[in-house]
This record gives structure tokens, sequence and C-alpha cells, in this order.
């Protein structure tokens, strides 16, 4: 094992008695929901968000920068915690790989949290089918009326595979009915949404009792309590709801628990271990999937207001890359000094900060440096933020550890201190209809200017309203790759107006996704995925998780 220390010295360091520990070796444990009434009247500590500009396929580095910020804050002597997301299996054998960091900034047993880890995603996949189960035996036995053509809950696995986006049920049974179908991988599920929103098995029991199922031939709504499958799916996610602890390279302890997907969901991991994270640590951390457009602005707008956080600071992640890719340049030649599309990639950054500013938080830019950047964009960069004013910090984490983002620490602290107070704001009044959500979320966020509903999408919001749902959060799916709906809208767009293809109710999670453009919630398998580099030995050791 790579240096680590038993997870019982890791709790110890934040004030984790081990009776509220459930270990599974000696290097990963869950926490026990007793702690919460435990640690009810701790002070609480600051909450600092990691966020990013609009990022390439390759990501900005989010994990990276978050988990070199706690161990820079850790070597300060601060006492601090990072919560992050678990990694989906799809992702790991897909494109993507592993997503547990990387360098001297990564959480360990890296191989184990990449892979079955605790068993979460076990149970979240297992309750999700047991209700599609449930709900095919219903309608074989004829105990529930749902219209086929209503029906809005599908099946779900977490593994990339294309085959599985639309599929035929029933086939194999001469007595029931063929309905069509189709797999969403496991983060895209509402259950995995759910899991992370519960803050307790009450509140959980609640919120999978009021998973929309679909609509009767009275176009009445039809949920899971009334197949009667909240009991048992809650008894599957029993542990699945309990934070995960593990380590970072350099023994910061650190929560990785809950993967929602940062489109179609929220995106950032549970509010269970935010709320537990922030009555232990002086300093948690916690990231938020692609760029500020998108979790961040999820987190501000729901997970805070339902959590009940303060966000103290933002830190915004650059690299020189990626705004030389908002500037024009190929991928091929992301590597070549350019400092004119330097220069109008900024606009990228520069909208990203507007975003944060919206909310009212505090924010210190973090330059996550690469091999290949050259000085001289270094210095443009760096004159171009104090130009405006901007506080900022080179990171090099990834190769340095705690000494690369020694300098980020110190600055965010400064910063927190500077401004004690950040002056919160929301987009959107949680009494907002969904169309007046929609419109400030696109307006103020994504700068657009008028927001345009398809045919199916104004018979979504019918529905909406006919089932007195029109309160409900907005969780906006749309591309990772653009603030604006097109992903080949680069840079800083303007004078564009977006589409809403459909509206999807997640009544459990408390929210509706409106989808814009083609969000794919069952990824494919590349022509030559991670998955070919994966290999484990004779004396069962795993290769190849990057």
């Amino acid at each position: 094992m790579k240096n680590l220390q038993p997870i019982i010295n890791i709790a110890e360091k934040i004030g984790i008695d081990e009776e509220d520990l459930i270990t599974y070796d000696k290097y990963k444990a869950k926490i026990s929901l007793n702690i919460i009434n435990k640690i009810k009247n701790n002070r609480n500590g600051k909450l600092i968000v990691v966020t990013a500009i609009t990022p390439t396929d390759d990501g900005e580095g989010k994990t990276t920068t978050s988990i070199g910020l706690a161990q820079g804050l850790a070597s300060l002597n601060e006492k601090v915690m990072v919560a992050l997301r678990q990694p989906s299996l799809g992702p790991v054998f897909g494109i993507k790989g592993g997503a547990t960091g990387g360098g001297k900034c990564s959480v360990e047993p890296m191989e184990d949290i990449n892979l079955h880890f605790t068993g979460d995603f076990h149970a979240i996949n297992s309750a999700h089918n047991l209700l599609s189960a449930m709900v095919n035996s219903s309608l074989y036995f004829k105990t529930i009326s749902i219209d086929p053509k209503k029906m809005f809950w599908h099946r779900a696995i977490d593994m990339n595979d294309r085959s599985l986006r639309s599929v035929v049920v029933g086939l194999g049974d001469e007595n029931g009915l063929l309905i069509e179908d189709k797999f969403d991988i496991l983060p895209a599920s509402e259950i995995m949404a759910i899991a992370g929103l519960s803050l307790n098995y009450s509140d959980l029991k609640s919120r999978l009792s009021n998973i929309l199922i679909g609509l009767n031939n009275k176009k009445e709504p039809v949920f899971a309590k009334d197949i009667r499958a909240t009991g048992s799916m809650g008894a599957l996610l029993k542990y699945a709801i309990l934070p995960n602890l593990v380590q970072t390279t350099e023994h910061v302890p650190a929560f990785v628990h809950i993967g929602p997907f940062a489109n179609l969901a929220y995106g950032t991991n549970s509010l269970i271990a935010d709320n537990i994270g922030i009555k232990l640590a002086d300093y948690l951390i916690t990231e938020t999937g692609f760029g500020s457009d998108m979790g961040f602005q999820k987190f501000m707008d729901m997970i805070s207001r339902i959590g009940s956080l303060n966000v103290n600071l933002a830190v915004l992640v650059v690299s020189i890359k990626t705004l030389k890719h908002h500037g024009g340049v190929k991928k091929e030649a992301i590597h070549i000094e350019n400092i004119e599309a330097l220069v109008k990639g900024y606009d990228n950054l520069k909208k990203h900060l507007d975003i944060i500013n919206c909310f009212g938080v505090p924010v210190v830019v973090s330059i996550n440096k690469f091999k290949n950047d050259t000085n001289n964009e270094l210095k443009v960069l760096m004159n171009l933020l104090e130009k405006d004013n901007i506080e900022y910090s080179i990171n090099e984490g990834y190769e340095k550890g705690s000494e690369g983002s020694l300098d980020l620490a110190k600055k965010v602290i400064d910063k927190i201190k500077k401004e004690n107070v950040s002056q919160f704001k929301y987009t959107y009044d949680i009494n907002d209809d969904i169309e007046m959500k929609i419109d400030k979320i696109t307006n103020k966020i994504y700068n657009a200017e008028g927001v345009i509903f398809s045919k199916k999408a104004i018979e979504d919001l019918r529905t909406i309203k006919s089932l007195g749902m029109d309160k409900l959060h907005v969780i906006i799916a749309k591309t990772p790759n653009s603030i604006s709906d097109d992903p080949n809208k680069i840079g800083r767009p303007n004078n564009f107006k977006v589409t809403v293809n459909e509206i999807r109710i997640f009544s459990g999670g408390g929210f509706v996704v409106p989808v814009m453009g083609n969000i794919l919630t069952m990824p494919g398998l590349g022509k030559t995925p991670a998955a070919f580099n994966i290999d484990i030995d004779d004396e069962g050791n795993i290769t190849g998780i990057f």
C-alpha cells in the first residue's frame, strides 16, 4: 500500500471516534450518522467550492487542485477536509479513466475508489433496478394502471454501453407487456441524485416515495410509494448514504461519496458529507462538476439552499491550454505557444468570474500549471489578472504536492479573512415558476437573450403544472463545452438564444431538468477505451487506472 496511514488515525485528525467508524478495511471506512447529533453544536468551518472555466475534454484539474489546496492548508497546520464525488465505472473504463486526482495530489486507495470501493454504486444500482422490476411486476399483475407512453422510469447500469440506449423489454414473457425502454448510466439515475441529497434516513424514504414513475390513463401521477417500493429501496441504501472516509497522498482526511452527473444532475458529492465535514474541519473544500455555469451554479442555487450551506470562497481553476482552446486553437496545436489565442480566450475566464460574482462570493483564480506552459504565456495571463485586480496563484500541486499548492492555500486564507462575510445571492427565487427559473438562469448565468421551448417542452411544462410541481428546483442539462447550449460556441458567446427540447421530472430529487441539445445519458466506449490498459497481476495488484 502507498505509505497510507490507518483510517482510524485519519479519523482522529478531525475528531471522529472509532465508535462512529464502520471500517471496510485498514484504509477506508464509512461514518455513522450517529455523529450528526454529536457534532451539531460545533462551529461551522469555512466552505470553499472549487469550480473551473469551460473545460476541454481533458478537464481543468479541479480534483487535483481541490486535493492540492487541502494539502497546502494542512501543511499550514489548518484543520481541513476535502469532499469529492465517487468515480463511475463507465468513464473509468472509457475515455476519462480514473477520477481521484493525480500526481502528488490524489485520494487513496486510488484503485479501490475507482472500482467497487465500498459498494455504494452497487446498492444504488440495485435500488434503481428493483424499482424497475416492481413497476413491471405491477403492470403484469395489473395492480396499477400506467400509460405505457407516459412511463418516466427507466433502467440503469454503471457502465458505458451504447447498445442499451434504446431497448424493448418483455420479449421473453408470453403474457407480459412489450414496452420500449432504455438504460441510463448510473450517475444519471434519480436514485443517485436522491442518495446525495438525503440528509438522513427519513429524508431518504420521503424522497424515494416521491419518485414519479409515470401517469395513468387519467393523467394522474403514479409514484414509487404507490407500488410500495419505498421500504425495500431504502433498505438497499442503508449504507450507501453514509459518507466514505479515505485520505489524500499526504494523509489529509477526505470524503469521497456519491457521483451524480454534472450535466443531467447537479454534479457534487453528498450533502451528508458536506454537512458533517463542515462541522469537523475549519476548512472544507468541495468540488463541483464542469465549469461555473454548470456544477457551481447548481451548487449555489440548489445544494447550498437544501443543505443550508454558506459558501465562503470560490476557487476558479484555469489552464493556459484551455484558454488557448477558447481562443480558437485546435487540439493538435494546443501545446504550441500562442499569446494571441491566450488573450482572446481570456474572455471565457472573465465570464466565469462574472458568474461567480452573480452569487456574491469572493474568488481566487488557480492557474493549473502544465509542463508545456511557457513563461511568456504565464506572464501574459498574470498581467491580465493583475490588470483586472483578480487574486490568483500558480498551482503546481500535481508535481509538488502541498509545496506546489502552498501559495494558493495562503491566498485562500487571506481572501477569506479579508472578506469574511460573502454577499450570498441566489439566481432565482424558489417560488418562481419553472419558466421564470429557466429564464433567470439562462440570462444571468449564460447571458442568453431568450429561451425557445420546443413543442415537447411545452407539453412537459403543462404536465409539471398539472402535477403541482411548478415550484421545484431547476437543474439545466446542456453541453459542458460551452457557456451556451451549442458546444461549438467557445469563448464568451453573445447574441444567442437557448432551446429547451424537453423537461424531465425528478420529483424525488426535488428538481426538474430542462434538456438543451443532445444530452446522452448512456455513453459508449471508444475505439481504444481505457479498459485496454487496466490489468491485475499474480499478487492482485491493479494497474493502468489513471
